[in-house]
């Protein structure tokens, strides 16, 4: 699925925003190579097969959204044995492939040993990614998802290597620590040296918003494989743009211009009931819109957050046009 000579363009998992409604219009407007799935929550006991497909609705459809884009099942948590077990059900269910998220940096995933907070022990990362590795057939990838260090930058250099040693197909790094959170700067250099570290490929992950800064993260990192999250969800072209930089084949570019938004969340709309229930749209449309307006693309959110229904919202949204 990542192959090492073949660059890459990968879309983030992100809790309540890269759902499988997202992952099927973001696939379709193209650029990305694969996606990775919010994440599964394994605690007390491994996930059941119904559970997954629930939470990744791909797992019917041999793990590829509509488009054919594949998806990979993300597994968050802190026992070998249950992340072993969920991981080999998954790819019964259909999973084209295992991710294991070492990196949320959410105050309660990781008081319940789960996420960023396995950064501070490498000896458990390494257990953790042999374990699943040896449950899932060799021909499919397990990837793994790091930070830097809970609050030491440094830390990579022991858990990169870690995670490798146990078997990983490949890494992505957020380039913060926990302890960073989501504020800048993100430390493209300490990527880089990661990727030296290791003999497995290296995803880029951080603050990749535009072209010019994909760019930068290329010559900081060295890598040849990115995983671009708020940034795409916040410009439909991102991921085409940076496709075409990296020599992939991507579909047509939007005409110059504004986001035309009005149609972007109502193609968001009519994918919701065949792919997850509709609960909460709102809150995930204004979560979307904000996101956007951090990233610049979006200059309207005072003027929609206090919106109390979807028809409302699009309405002066329509209206600015």
């Amino acid at each position: 699925m990542l192959d090492p000579h073949v660059p890459a363009v990968v879309l983030a998992p992100m809790e309540g925003v890269t759902d499988a409604p997202m992952r099927h219009l973001l696939a379709a407007e193209g650029g990305f190579t694969f996606a990775v799935a919010e994440f599964a929550r394994v605690t007390h006991t491994p996930l059941p097969a119904h559970v997954l497909r629930r939470l990744v609705p791909e797992l019917d459809h041999a793990g590829r959204t509509p488009t054919g884009l594949p998806v990979l099942v993300q597994l968050l948590g802190g026992n070998p044995e249950r992340l072993a077990e969920s991981a080999a059900t998954a790819v019964r269910a259909g999973a084209p492939g295992i991710d294991l998220n070492f990196g949320c940096p959410a105050r309660t995933v990781n008081r319940h040993d789960g996420g960023a907070v396995l950064l501070k022990s490498p000896a458990r990362i390494h257990a953790i990614v042999r374990a699943v590795r040896a449950a899932v057939p060799p021909h499919l990838p397990v990837s793994a998802k790091l930070r830097l260090g809970w609050d030491d930058p440094r830390a990579i250099l022991d858990t990169a290597p870690a995670a490798a040693d146990g078997g990983a197909s490949w890494l992505t790094i957020h380039a913060r620590t926990r302890a960073q959170g989501y504020a800048p700067p993100a430390d493209w250099p300490r990527v880089g040296q990661a990727r030296e570290a290791v003999r497995v490929p290296v995803v880029a992950n951080g603050d990749i918003h535009t072209l010019d800064a994909f760019r930068r993260c290329r010559e900081l990192t060295g890598c040849r494989h990115f995983m671009l999250g708020r940034g795409a969800v916040a410009d439909p072209a991102l991921a085409r743009v940076v496709a075409v930089e990296l020599g992939l084949p991507a579909p047509p570019l939007p005409p110059p211009g504004p986001v035309d938004w009005p149609a972007r969340i109502k193609r968001l709309l009519a994918v919701v009931p065949q792919l997850a229930r509709p609960d909460g749209e709102l809150r995930r449309v204004k979560q979307w819109l904000r996101m956007a307006a951090g990233c610049g693309t979006f200059d309207r959110f005072d003027a929609i957050k206090r919106a109390t229904d979807l028809g409302e919202l699009l309405g002066e949204l329509e209206r600015a046009n």
